[in-house]
């Protein structure tokens, strides 16, 4: 286990990792291209280095937080050299191709890259319910596991594949945006007749927590190919937001999230599947237009 970190990029997220550390006791040196967003941490004893070149050769346990994988490059730009015999474990948001090769390019430089998705907001980080996604050598993974859990308490190794993490945090990424997406436009729509967001949080809480009988019932289904429709039918999802886009419509609000759902139903039952489960759209999904 170390007891000293680096920390480059930071934004709320970085900014909360940085502190975990400095919470636990850890020497803790920080870099961002804003060098200002370093003095809350600065003020509490983290060391603030000037370039990135720096920020590496402070410590061999580097953990990145930036807006992607092609901001990595900008920052270390003129400073490849310092990468050598440096764990970059990079918890940026991107694609897992551009994990991989991100991966083949700090090897060539002699480091070693750790691909990571972290599923906590900034106010999460540190706690020991939360988790994050880690793949890539696994050598460099146990060696680091009781630092990076530093950060999440919860740390799921999902093998060498530099890729898999980014798909896994990627994964959740599609769950949630588009999950949170509907809840606002619930809160739009109960707005525009004067029902507050507050009001209509818990009906909110409960439809969530109630998807997970959902997804357990539909997982097995769907891996054996058995998309009948003795429970739900796609022509019934046809008719069900045609009538939320309406309603919608009628309250003067925006439709465009709900139609490109109805859309989705649509293509189903102009495929020919309008008495099948709902789920068959999966296969559709599959072989996009």
């Amino acid at each position: 286990m170390s007891r000293s970190v680096t920390v480059i990029g930071l934004g709320p997220m970085g900014q909360a990792m940085a502190a975990a550390y400095l919470d636990r006791g850890y020497e803790v040196t920080v870099w961002n291209r804003t060098p200002s967003r370093a003095d809350a941490l600065v003020a509490r004893g983290a060391k603030p280095a000037e370039t990135t070149e720096e920020a590496l050769a402070a410590n061999e346990l580097v953990i990145l937080s930036l807006i992607d994988y092609d901001a990595m490059y900008t920052a270390f730009a003129g400073a490849e050299h310092a990468v050598a015999g440096r764990v970059l474990v990079n918890l940026s948001s991107d694609t897992p191709e551009k994990a991989r090769a991100a991966a083949r390019w700090v090897e060539g430089l002699g480091g070693t890259h750790l691909t990571g998705g972290v599923l906590s907001p900034p106010p999460g980080i540190g706690s020991p319910d939360m988790s994050t996604f880690y793949s890539g050598p696994r050598e460099a993974y146990e060696k680091f596991r009781a630092d990076l859990e530093v950060i999440t308490g919860k740390t799921d190794y999902r093998g060498e594949d530099p890729g898999v993490a980014a798909l896994m945090y990627q994964l959740n990424m599609v769950i949630f945006w588009p999950a949170m997406l509907a809840y606002w436009q619930a809160v739009a729509l109960a707005g525009a007749h004067g029902i507050s967001a507050s009001e209509i949080a818990p009906y909110a809480t409960e439809n969530y927590a109630g998807m997970g009988q959902f997804i357990d019932f539909y997982a097995p289904r769907i891996d054996a190919g058995n998309h009948a429709g003795d429970v739900d039918r796609i022509s019934m999802g046809v008719a069900s937001m045609e009538h939320v886009v309406h309603t919608n419509a009628d309250a003067g609000v925006d439709t465009a999230f709900p139609e490109a759902v109805l859309a989705a139903f649509r293509q189903g039952a102009a495929a020919g599947h309008g008495s099948d489960s709902f789920s068959k759209l999966v296969d559709l999904l599959r072989e996009p237009a």
